[in-house]
């Protein structure tokens, strides 16, 4: 197995003041890595500086905190007390969100995704080394902006990207590239874009059950969710499912959610949400690091008949 194994924190069927516990395990079962997220939950750094204490010697890192819900310099501040509280082991992941979570959720933006996160990262790179920054970027402009305390090592910079422009971003200007809600066969494409030497980083949703209707059932609400947001939309034409998706594109896009999720067929599903026993599950993330992929970043989902706590312990590499 690759020697990174992460897991994403806090979970899905408990708070992060209850997630202590579990967190707490995760170095003793083999996990190298927690990765928080931040769509309309926790935030994307509270889990990050809980874990620095609960889980010490592991790695920790966002997955992702979008570029345009907080300023530059806010940014900057939060990276570095997540490099303070976790030396060399904070990676500050970043990335553009999407239109939903920007604008009619935060009242930002969603203006030059590319151009935005690129900026931002040039910013970060300076500001987290100390600099006192004064630029005009495309997208913004900073004016005299320095950080009362920068890390003595800055934190590394990882970017979320789902197509080859940012992929190649990721892999010329940061130290590494994250995607998500792609197949074992889909990391060799995403992998031939930024080549051997950048870290690859994909958040995988896994369901521990063998009950395959009810997981297909679950597993169709979750991708309508995600599919149909633009960016997730061209990711998958990219990927080459365009035009298996358009039935439910078409359906969702004239409001009938019921055909939708019917349109979604049972190989996406089953080629996106690993799933089955805890050994078959392990085989599948496996596929995903042959493939390419230097750290699986595992997401246990509810549903299945195993509870989640039991199937962070069963899908562990030393489980």
């Amino acid at each position: 197995m690759t020697q990174n194994w992460g897991m994403t924190i806090p979970f899905y069927d408990r708070s992060l003041s209850r997630s202590r516990e579990l967190i707490a395990e995760l170095p003793g079962l083999g996990y190298t890595d927690a990765w928080s997220a931040e769509v309309n939950g926790a935030d994307g750094f509270t889990p990050l500086a809980m874990a620095a204490q609960w889980a010490p010697g592991i790695r920790l890192g966002s997955a992702i905190v979008p570029v345009s819900t907080r300023g530059p310099g806010l940014l900057a501040m939060s990276a570095a007390t997540l490099a303070d509280l976790a030396p060399e082991r904070f990676v500050l992941g970043i990335g553009a969100s999407s239109p939903a979570i920007v604008e009619r959720w935060n009242a930002g933006t969603f203006d030059k995704p590319y151009a935005r996160t690129r900026d931002t990262l040039r910013f970060l790179r300076r500001a987290l080394a100390g600099e006192k920054v004064s630029e005009a970027y495309e997208t913004f402009e900073i004016k005299g902006f320095k950080l009362e305390r920068a890390p003595e090592i800055p934190p590394r910079i990882v970017l979320a990207a789902l197509r080859p422009r940012m992929l190649r971003l990721a892999a010329a200007e940061a130290d590494g590239a994250i995607t998500n809600w792609l197949s074992p066969e889909d990391v060799r494409q995403v992998r031939a874009e930024i080549g051997p030497d950048t870290e690859l980083i994909a958040r995988l949703f896994v369901c521990v059950s063998e009950d395959t209707d009810r997981v297909r059932e679950l597993g169709r609400w979750m991708l309508a969710s995600y599919l149909t947001v633009p960016v997730y939309a061209a990711f998958h034409d990219w990927l080459g499912r365009g035009e298996v998706l358009r039935p439910m594109h078409e359906a969702w896009a004239a409001g009938d959610r019921p055909a939708a999720l019917k349109a979604i067929p049972d190989e996406v599903v089953d080629a996106l949400i690993v799933h089955g026993d805890a050994a078959t599950c392990r085989a599948r993330i496996q596929q995903y690091v042959d493939n390419g992929l230097d750290t699986p970043v595992l997401a246990p989902i509810p549903g299945g008949e195993v509870p989640i706590d039991q199937a962070v312990r069963a899908l562990a590499p030393r489980a």
